[in-house]
């Protein structure tokens, strides 16, 4: 079942995100290991800029999971969150419709 993971940072956290992010990569990796990840990717504040010139304000996780619940076990232990970046995580059920 695929689960949406909207995670929003947490205001002053840019040094956070910046040292936290080689780990989260590698944890991510394993989902894309098992053929389980979707998409992900940071959330820009300003849509069109160069992700160095624009705050990040969260992160997008749509990824294949059991259930809901081992999808917040993962999201638990993304980095990031372990860390204390994201002030809020929503986690959600998601229907990939299209492309089929």
């Amino acid at each position: 079942m695929w689960f949406m993971i909207l995670a929003d940072d947490a205001p002053g956290n840019a040094a956070l995100r910046t040292a936290q992010r080689p780990a989260h990569l590698a944890y991510l990796q394993a989902l894309i290991d098992d053929h389980r990840l979707l998409l992900a990717g940071p959330r820009p504040l300003e849509p069109g800029k160069p992700l160095s010139e624009t705050p990040i304000i969260g992160s997008l996780i749509i990824a294949d999971f059991d259930s809901l619940e081992a999808a917040q076990q993962w999201a638990a232990g993304d980095p990031y969150a372990k860390a204390g970046l994201f002030e809020q995580v929503r986690i959600e059920a998601f229907v990939k419709a299209l492309p089929a």
